[in-house]
């Protein structure tokens, strides 16, 4: 208990150092956490390799510190993990194992490796083509915020594509998408609208007031290497 209380404290202090600006002592405290097997220390010295910060940029040693932390349980390394296997950054390709790793963060619960998976699955990169599991996942990151993910379901929605297609529904999921300046969703939308019903557009509206109650705004799409925390 007594080490775990000072793992805790020690990664506080690295949190805090970065977020003052110190990135070299932030660098530091968090390579010595992580050495010492603190998984939500790797994942933030593997940000820190991948941006740059406090250490030199190295995208390979950011993958190994992120695989790290990925394989004690940490979600969103293994969203980069799985991210970085699929693009070969810092590693060599492995859209296969890279599959695995952003299935395992998306069935986690984690929106950027749920939109991910949509996006491999609605290309065929890495998966066999599966517009309806595409649609599947874009659904679990939208309903969590992830605007970008709402722009494509809503787009899905309004072409029938892996779904029936659904005016009212595309309505919503464009309207949240919209409402955080996704200019593609705007434009989608305002081409529509001129086709829908009234009924359409009362089921729509109803649809986009339920969704906006219940989903806060994921603040930024979806990238690559986020910083942890």
């Amino acid at each position: 208990m007594h080490a775990l209380m000072e793992t805790t404290l020690q990664l506080d202090d690295a949190v805090a150092a970065y977020h003052d600006g110190d990135l070299v002592t932030a660098a530091r405290l968090f390579e010595a956490l992580a050495e010492a097997g603190c998984v939500e220390a790797q994942a933030w010295i593997g940000a820190l390799h991948a941006n740059g910060e406090g250490v030199p940029a190295d995208l390979a040693a950011a993958f190994r510190w992120y695989l790290r932390a990925a394989e004690g349980g940490h979600v969103p390394a293994q969203t980069n993990v799985g991210a970085m296997l699929m693009m070969g950054n810092g590693t060599p390709a492995d859209p296969e194992r890279g599959l695995r790793w952003l299935r395992t963060a998306a069935e986690a619960g984690d929106a950027m490796a749920q939109s991910n998976l949509a996006t491999l699955y609605f290309k065929g990169q890495g998966t066999a083509q599966d517009e309806a599991q595409a649609a599947h996942w874009y659904r679990q990151a939208a309903g969590q915020g992830h605007f970008p993910s709402q722009a494509r379901l809503g787009f899905m929605y309004a072409n029938g594509l892996g779904v029936d297609k659904d005016r009212a529904q595309a309505f919503a999921w464009l309207s949240l998408a919209a409402q955080h300046g996704v200019g593609s969703a705007l434009n989608a939308l305002e081409g529509m609208i001129g086709q829908m019903s009234a009924e359409e557009k009362q089921k729509g509206a109803a649809l986009f007031d339920q969704w906006r109650s219940r989903t806060a705004a994921v603040s930024s799409p979806a990238r690559l290497i986020p910083v942890p925390g």
